[in-house]
C-alpha cells in the first residue's frame, strides 16, 4: 500500500480575513486568528496546546495562584500571537506574553489565568505586551515568527518590531 505524503500545515491560524473582534457582549470570541507560542528558556516553539492551558511545558503540573508554592520553578512564557490579512497578505498584527512558572520535578507551577485571558483579548486587539521579556526571550521570540513566515514579520507593523528588537 502506497503512503500519501504529509500536508505541511502552517501551524498559524488563519480561517477568514473578515475576522472583527466586536467587543465585550457581543458574543462568541472568534480564536481562529490567534495562535500560541512557548518560550522555555532560550527556545520558542508553536505550541496550540496552550490553547487550552495544554502546552507541553503546562502537561502533569499542578498550577496555583501562589508564586510561593513554586520556589524553584523555571520561567517559561505563552505569547499570545494574532494574525490578520491585509491587502498585501498575512502579517502578525498582536502579541502578548504571560509569564509562567514551570518546576517539572515538583510537578509544580505558577501563572495567573486572568492574566492570560486579558493578555489574550489584547494580542487579539492588536496590541503588543512584552513587557518583562529578556533579550534572549526576545530574541527567541522574533527567530520563531520570522523563521516561520518571513513574509508575515516583513509586513508586520513597526511597533511589533521594534519592541523585539
Amino acid at each position: 500500500m502506497e503512503e500519501k505524503p504529509q500536508e505541511r500545515k502552517s501551524g498559524f491560524n488563519i480561517i477568514r480575513s473578515n475576522v472583527q473582534h466586536r467587543g465585550f457582549g457581543a458574543g462568541s470570541i472568534d480564536l481562529n486568528n490567534v495562535s500560541s507560542i512557548i518560550i522555555d528558556g532560550d527556545k520558542a516553539y508553536l505550541d496550540m496546546g496552550a490553547m487550552h492551558a495544554r502546552s507541553e511545558v503546562e502537561k502533569r503540573i499542578r498550577f496555583s495562584a501562589d508564586k510561593n508554592e513554586v520556589p524553584n520553578g523555571r520561567r517559561c512564557w505563552v505569547v499570545w500571537v494574532a494574525v490578520d490579512r491585509g491587502r498585501e497578505g498575512a502579517y502578525y498584527a498582536g502579541l502578548a506574553a504571560c509569564e509562567m512558572l514551570i518546576d517539572t520535578e515538583a510537578r509544580r507551577g505558577w501563572k495567573i489565568l486572568a492574566d492570560h485571558v486579558n493578555r489574550m483579548d489584547a494580542a487579539m486587539k492588536r496590541k503588543v505586551l512584552v513587557e518583562g521579556l529578556n533579550e534572549t526571550e526576545k530574541y527567541a521570540l522574533r527567530s520563531c515568527l520570522v523563521g516561520h513566515n518571513a513574509e508575515w514579520w516583513e509586513r508586520s507593523p513597526d511597533e511589533l518590531k521594534r519592541a523585539l528588537s
